[in-house]
């Protein structure tokens, strides 16, 4: 696994054998963050990482100076993996947690600036994440959800829906949540 940019810029943690997770392509994981480098402020902006898998887009989000970014993963040595790299790179602004990422969304309470979302592609209820996000009302105003899907998904009707990007078999959706007019954040 190689972070992309940022304080971590090419550092590479080597992935055991036994992880069986389908990490984001370096390639799709660059175009994504290229994207949100116009969209938002690194340093001010709180993530929630869903079906973290190796945490490669956790850790990117780190490196590139997210100051608080939960990762969210339920296999044991996904997670473990996950707290090695966080303890290799010194990660202070990384919270991993293990658990069921829908027993996790039921519960959350907090608002996060930035979601991103990773279910494994042939996980039946992944499609749901979107609306639970969404119904939860987890994201600050101003906040962005991004979905990482197959092209088998199409998540265009919902809500807050904005746009699908896609790198090779990559589709990222996008939502976003628009500020209130209490709450627009100064210039």
């Amino acid at each position: 696994m190689r972070i992309i940019s940022g304080k971590y810029k090419s550092r590479r943690i080597p992935v055991p054998n036994n992880l069986k997770a389908r990490p984001t392509t370096d390639f799709a994981r660059e175009s994504l963050f290229n994207v949100l480098n116009n969209m938002i402020d690194w340093e001010e902006t709180t993530v929630l990482d869903l079906f973290s898998g190796t945490g490669s887009v956790a850790l990117e989000f780190v490196s590139r100076g997210c100051p608080f970014v939960i990762s969210v993963e339920s296999n044991q040595n996904h997670y473990n993996f996950i707290c090695k790299a966080q303890e290799i790179l010194g990660a202070k602004e990384l919270f991993p947690i293990k658990a069921d990422v829908f027993k996790y969304l039921q519960s959350v309470n907090q608002k996060f600036d930035l979601i991103f979302a990773d279910p494994p592609y042939d996980l039946p209820a992944g499609e749901k994440v979107p609306s639970i996000i969404l119904e939860k009302n987890l994201l600050k105003d101003g906040g962005i959800f991004i979905m990482e899907h197959s092209k088998n998904h199409d998540f265009s009707h919902l809500p807050l829906f904005k746009k699908e990007r896609k790198y090779g078999n990559v589709h990222f959706s996008f939502f976003e949540k628009e500020y209130t007019s209490n709450d627009l954040k100064t210039i």
